[in-house]
């Protein structure tokens, strides 16, 4: 099914995720120590988001690990949504560091203080080698799991971030313009809030039920429609469980038909779902044309209320 992770691909991604975890906080001990002796900003502020990506990786890496975890009667879905959690959390806390960030340049950009030029470019050089390493580390498989795209944000972020710092490094060393290194901060800033604000967003749609952004439901329940045997469709519901996890109920009016008929038409459906909408796991209720259909949205306070 598509929305299934086969053992052996998390245990890779967990080592990898691992091996980033590791490479990362090696360099964070080193590049907050050039930070303090060269009195760079950018250097401190990269420091300090290479830390929120340690963590990152720790949360996600459990995240994953907890996909393993077989459902249970507490948990029917199983534990998939932990990653999308992990992934909130992160992107929540990084809006909180640059806002941090944002004072403290602030306070720079009005006394600009001396900042070591040459020490802060050959740290921006070697963190930037290293962000890129980390990311690409990460990268196999952020395309489906938001979890693992938060992780590869992060780390991508960086990299883009220390080159900055690099170039002010750069151009500090041939202009002396010291109000560059703050200038570098507040674009990193900028860059953190940028990317959490994406994973934010799409974090709580999943939370809350909303129906994928790449699927058009008029268009799905046409399709559906457009099968031999079907009716109608009503009380209709497409959620995510995660990212790449996609589920949907719905009733389906059918004719008056055997057993076996309904099977053939719930197959010829989910075949339409999995294809063409990567929908692998749907509730389908069929009834006969006899029945009253509902709207196709259910209105679940009216259910509620009644």
């Amino acid at each position: 099914m598509a929305h299934t992770h086969p053992h052996a691909d998390v245990q890779t991604t967990t080592r990898r995720m691992a091996l980033a975890l590791f490479i990362t906080l090696g360099f964070v001990f080193i590049e907050a120590a050039a930070g303090i002796i060269a009195n760079s900003l950018a250097l401190l502020t990269d420091a300090a988001h290479n830390l929120t990506d340690v963590i990152a990786l720790a949360l996600s890496w459990y995240a994953v690990r907890l996909t393993l975890r077989p459902a249970n009667s507490g948990k029917t879905f199983g534990y998939h949504r932990a990653g999308i959690l992990i992934a909130l959390f992160n992107s929540t806390t990084l809006v909180l560091i640059a806002l941090g960030i944002f004072y403290e340049a602030y306070q720079r950009l009005l006394n600009p203080p001396q900042v070591e030029a040459g020490l802060m470019t050959l740290v921006a050089a070697l963190a930037f080698i290293v962000n890129v390493v980390t990311a690409l580390l990460v990268k196999q498989g952020s395309d489906y799991d938001l979890n693992q795209r938060s992780a590869f944000i992060h780390l991508a972020g960086d990299a883009l971030s220390t080159l900055g710092a690099l170039v002010a490094g750069v151009l500090i060393m041939l202009t002396g313009w010291m109000i560059l290194d703050p200038l570098v901060s507040v674009f990193i800033g900028l860059l953190i809030v940028w990317n959490a604000w994406l994973i934010i967003r799409e974090s709580v749609e999943i939370l809350l039920e909303g129906t994928p952004r790449d699927i058009d439901v008029e268009a799905l329940v046409t399709d559906i429609q457009h099968i031999d045997g079907v009716r109608g469709v009503h009380d209709l519901h497409v959620w995510s469980i995660t990212q790449n996890m996609r589920a949907l109920s719905a009733h389906v009016l059918v004719d008056d038909e055997s057993i076996s008929v309904g099977a053939g038409i719930q197959r010829r459906i989910n075949d339409v779902l999995r294809t063409q909408y990567n929908i692998a796991h749907a509730t389908l209720q069929l009834e006969c044309v006899g029945c009253e259909p509902d709207p196709l949205y259910c209105e679940l306070n009216s259910i509620h209320h009644g």
